[in-house]
């Protein structure tokens, strides 16, 4: 086998590729407060769960984001709802954002 030296780019995602992700079955009460507290906390649910466990956590802020993933029929039916083209993916983004924050305004009134 040939021994390939990294780019310098890749030798920081040494660590992450040779981490392992665990994942618990917990009863939902459990679970929701966790997410709670990691909410509350500004963390995410990943960085709560190895606060409580005394682990080390990444300090830099993060920027906060919500994420969804969207498949091209998901687009089609955006660009519909929108009258807009399913190529037209920024333009459905501005309109995705304007119905979220339309959506929370409304529920907190």
């Amino acid at each position: 086998m040939v021994s390939r030296i990294l780019p310098e780019k890749w030798q920081s995602s040494i660590q992450a590729v040779k981490a392992v992700q665990v994942a618990f079955d917990m009863d939902e009460k459990i679970q929701l407060a966790i997410r709670t507290q990691a909410l509350h906390a500004g963390l995410s649910p990943s960085d709560q769960i190895r606060d409580i466990l005394g682990l080390p956590t990444n300090k830099r802020p993060k920027r906060p984001r919500l994420t969804v993933s969207l498949g091209h029929d998901d687009y089609k039916i955006l660009a519909l709802k929108y009258n807009l083209s399913p190529e037209q993916q920024l333009e459905i983004k501005r309109k995705l954002m304007d119905d979220l924050i339309l959506h929370v305004t409304q529920c907190s009134e």
